[in-house]
């Protein structure tokens, strides 16, 4: 499981940086200026799985999934520290269906 650095978006642009999907899942930061840009270049569609850690009146919250097509991409975010932060690291767990030709970015802007 990689950690992924966070790009900041600025006024002067930003070329992000896109990193391999790890088989295993991966880790970033959370924040309400923080997102996921997924690039899927297979044929088949990906769901990627954030890891809900909130619960509501002692009932876990379900995790995030987001279904990115066949060749597509999807902007994933904001991702809410509330909903998502990992008490014991303060990251955010992300999965994926399959990571074969799959990449991502962690941004925040």
């Amino acid at each position: 499981m990689a950690t992924l650095a966070t790009q900041v978006i600025a006024l002067a642009g930003l070329n992000p940086t896109y990193a391999a999907a790890t088989g295993g899942g991966d880790k970033c930061e959370v924040g309400d200026r923080n997102f996921l840009h997924v690039k899927n270049g297979s044929g088949s569609s990906v769901t990627v799985t954030l890891t809900a850690t909130a619960s509501v009146r002692g009932q876990t919250v379900s995790n995030v999934t987001v279904s990115v097509p066949a060749s597509g991409e999807r902007m994933i975010g904001p991702l809410s520290a509330d909903l998502l932060q990992n008490p014991s690291d303060g990251l955010c767990a992300i999965g994926y269906s399959s990571a074969t030709t799959v990449t991502v970015a962690a941004l925040r802007i």
